[in-house]
């Protein structure tokens, strides 16, 4: 199952065979006031600049999410997808839940996109899988319903199902989904991760998609969030994920470890290439 994204000159393939595609996650104001400030303004400077510093720290898509206070998203996103496409030729991952903002987002980027993103609720199928469809995308589906995050497995698994079963109705090959079988804080249920690994497992061997996921949201309220987040993210790349969602500049290190001990590194040559560009960095033995 290959999940192609393209670029104006360059492409990625997101498969269970291949290393795990990174997708940058920080062109969000979600909690950075300045870049949310920088949005309001339409200045684009900060946005270039997150773009560069994901890029050198590994990401190979980069999310672009302009959602804040004050901004209008169908005139800002498209503008910030322009930004990142001046300093970066990696495909792009249009991030809004505006319809008309990723209409507006595809309009102007030369290439083949992933939204982020529909779910299995009737309004978000019946808007965003039109699109989808229209500019030939591909899509992130959120294993939700109308009636929220499924609390079970078996809940999750069919909201990915009935996601999968409309797009193929549309025409939309099964290969251009995504599925994400979202992340909740294990503070507020001790469960929540299990759930959430044992669905991406369900998920990868009933429906054979490719799979996102957040991992941060499993350490919210939690000390130490950026530890948890990283054995988190390793379960799930070793339970099916092979194109998460995640701050590059954090989480590059264990992804690279993850693909090496699960046999997608072939003679660990990606993890020596990071080994030796940050070996100064490295604590000594």
């Amino acid at each position: 199952m290959e999940t192609i994204i393209r670029s104006k000159t360059r492409e990625v393939i997101i498969s269970p065979e291949n290393p795990t595609v990174i997708i940058g996650e920080r062109i969000n104001p979600t909690g950075k006031k300045l870049l949310a400030a920088s949005l309001v303004k339409r200045d684009m400077d900060r946005v270039r600049k997150l773009a560069e510093s994901q890029l050198r720290n590994g990401a190979t898509v980069l999310d672009v999410n302009v959602g804040a206070a004050g901004v209008n998203e169908v005139e800002v996103l498209p503008m910030a997808v322009k930004a990142v496409m001046e300093v970066t030729d990696v495909p792009l991952c249009l991030d809004s839940a505006n319809p008309d903002a990723l209409r507006a987002a595809l309009e102007v980027y030369p290439g083949k996109a992933l939204i982020n993103s529909v779910n299995g609720e009737e309004a978000k199928l019946s808007a965003i899988l039109p699109l989808v469809k229209e500019y030939g995308a591909a899509v992130i589906g959120l294993a939700m319903d109308d009636d929220g995050i499924p609390s079970g497995v078996d809940g999750r698994v069919a909201a990915a199902r009935k996601i999968i079963e409309r797009a193929e109705a549309l025409g939309i090959p099964r290969a251009d989904i995504v599925i994400d079988c979202l992340a909740l804080s294990v503070c507020s249920d001790s469960t929540a991760a299990v759930v959430t690994l044992e669905s991406i497992r369900r998920v990868r061997q009933e429906l054979g998609v490719n799979m996102t996921l957040g991992a941060s949201n499993i350490s919210f309220g939690l000390p130490d969030r950026e530890a948890i987040n990283e054995a988190f993210l390793a379960m799930g790349i070793a339970a099916g994920v092979n194109a998460p969602i995640v701050n590059p500049d954090s989480s590059q290190k264990i992804i690279l470890i993850s693909d090496l001990l699960l046999g997608h590194d072939e003679f660990a040559m990606n993890y020596m290439c990071y080994f030796r560009e940050h070996k100064a960095e490295t604590p000594a033995s």
